[in-house]
């Protein structure tokens, strides 16, 4: 890798994203972004940077233009299409561990949608000081998810519900204090959390298809298959469509995967007549929250992980659709979101809901970078909550399906991170050696499953979280090489400049 002639600032306070759609992710020499030339055949020929009008007024960036109502609807499903499986295998996670019967099931089920959705909706098109108006989804979190079920099996669900509310609350008392640490947050460290983020969820897109180790039918030929077959089908539409239909081609190709598994019979269609034709989410689905600081701790203490986190995706989410924006604004209402969604879903018995990056795949894949897809896709998922057969529909997609369409999408978040720490000089070695570590640290949980299985629950929750270990570790190396070490050098040079002239 070729040194930069300008190298990134060391402590950014504003994020200027190349063009998503440009074919090669270098800079040119004096540190501009190429030219959008392939734009149009992605079906969105604006530039990064608004254009000048006749008139002399700056048109819309393309984040905040508005398309035709259909289009937008379009992209949104697709959006939908391929984060369905978070939320529904959440559910499906917290009923099977907690032994929750099928009415409450069906109630969180209709929550995570309609949470979701509404935390789709205020991150998109943002309200007050919520939002910071990219194109965002939000889901159930995953980390989030283990330590709320950790906390309802030792304490209970109510204390579990009370402990989100506990930790959104949390969130909006430390934020002042985190908004004045993101100096530490430089692309160095977030494009290494955005790599452990990407290669985290590329494990978790392959486990849908293959299953989990241990678990019958793990690694199914027919399950590989088909997961691969809808790669396929996503690659081929990709490469002879254009325009709206390559823009459309995760969506198609897990239609047609979705066909294939029908013709296979890996499909049941069964169930979709039953039940009734709407679902309300239930307040206080387990009763009355009960408000345990201890019991709650574990969780508070994720959300200053989650923070780093929601900085990387925030400022990755700009990169990805050739937004400037200022970290120090843009940050902070991201996590604002964040915190009122997840404080609405403790009264809803749902765990920590969190800004996702999932969907920047999909964006950076079809080149739709309007904020109004997204929040469109934030209408859908509410009116997915509401109807009941919408919910069952989806619930039929088969998970090899699901996964072989999110591992592509996911593996371009990766693709993301790479290419932010291209810009970061790692021909300097104490960068290089930043990485190093991190990368080491973040990915070792998720690459050597229960490897801190033998510490205290508490504990291990914490240190299985490869996304929050590897930005912790990335940021305090950050900090020693880059802050503390520079200023002890320089503190000592002075020193001995003293002890020399008074020699003299």
């Amino acid at each position: 890798m070729s040194r930069p002639r300008r190298s990134p600032p060391a402590i950014p306070e504003r994020v200027t994203a190349p063009d998503p759609a440009s074919a090669s992710p270098s800079r040119t020499g004096s540190g501009d972004t190429p030219a959008a030339a392939s734009r149009t055949e992605a079906g969105d020929s604006s530039s990064a940077n608004p254009a000048r009008t006749e008139s002399g007024d700056r048109s819309p960036h393309p984040v905040d233009e508005s398309r035709p109502l259909g289009r937008i609807v379009l992209f949104g499903v697709q959006h939908v299409l391929v984060m369905a499986a978070t939320p529904i295998s959440a559910i499906f996670l917290m009923s099977a561990t907690l032994r929750l019967n099928a009415g409450l099931t069906v109630d969180l089920l209709s929550a995570a949608f309609v949470l979701s959705g509404a935390g789709s909706l205020i991150q998109s098109v943002g309200l007050w000081k919520f939002g910071p108006r990219l194109p965002f989804v939000m889901l159930p979190g995953g980390a989030p998810l283990l330590l709320f079920l950790s906390i309802a099996g030792q304490h209970g669900l109510r204390v579990a519900a009370g402990a989100v509310i506990l930790t959104a609350v949390f969130t909006f008392a430390v934020l002042p204090l985190f908004a004045r640490l993101l100096k530490f947050f430089p692309p160095l460290v977030i494009g290494t959390m955005i790599v452990i983020v990407g290669v985290n969820l590329v494990k978790v897109g392959a486990l849908l298809v293959t299953g989990r180790p241990g678990e019958p039918g793990f690694a199914d030929p027919g399950h590989l298959a088909l997961g691969m077959a809808t790669i396929g089908f996503t690659v081929v539409f990709h490469l002879v469509f254009r325009g709206v239909l390559r823009q459309l081609s995760v969506m198609l190709g897990l239609i047609a995967g979705t066909v294939l598994a029908l013709c296979l019979g890996d499909v049941s269609l069964g169930h979709l007549g039953q039940g009734g034709w709407v679902d309300i989410p239930r307040l206080m689905p387990f009763g009355s929250p009960q408000f345990d600081v201890l019991a709650a701790l574990p969780l508070m203490l994720y959300s200053l992980a989650s923070m780093a986190e929601a900085t990387g995706q925030t400022v990755i989410n700009a990169e990805a659709v050739g937004k400037e924006i200022d970290q120090r604004v843009a940050v902070p209402r991201t996590i604002r979101g964040d915190a009122l969604v997840s404080a609405l879903g403790g009264l809803f018995g749902m765990p920590l809901m969190v800004t996702s990056g999932e969907n920047i795949g999909i964006v950076r894949v079809t080149g739709v970078r309007s904020r109004f897809v997204t929040a469109a896709a934030g209408v859908v998922l509410i009116a997915i909550g509401f109807l009941a057969p919408v919910t069952r529909a989806i619930s039929v997609v088969p998970a090899p399906v699901v996964g072989g369409t999110a591992m592509v999408v996911f593996a371009v978040i990766t693709v993301l991170g790479v290419h932010m720490l291209a810009r970061c000089d790692l021909d300097r070695h104490t960068n290089t050696f930043i990485c190093a570590v991190a990368l080491a640290l973040g990915l070792l949980p998720i690459l050597v499953p229960d490897v801190y299985q033998g510490l205290p629950s508490t504990v291990r929750i914490l240190l299985e979280s490869g996304v929050a270990v590897g930005a912790f570790v990335a940021a305090v190396l950050n900090v020693l090489f880059h802050h503390v070490g520079p200023a002890l050098a320089a503190r000592l040079s002075v020193r001995h400049d003293l002890r020399t002239e008074g020699s003299r």
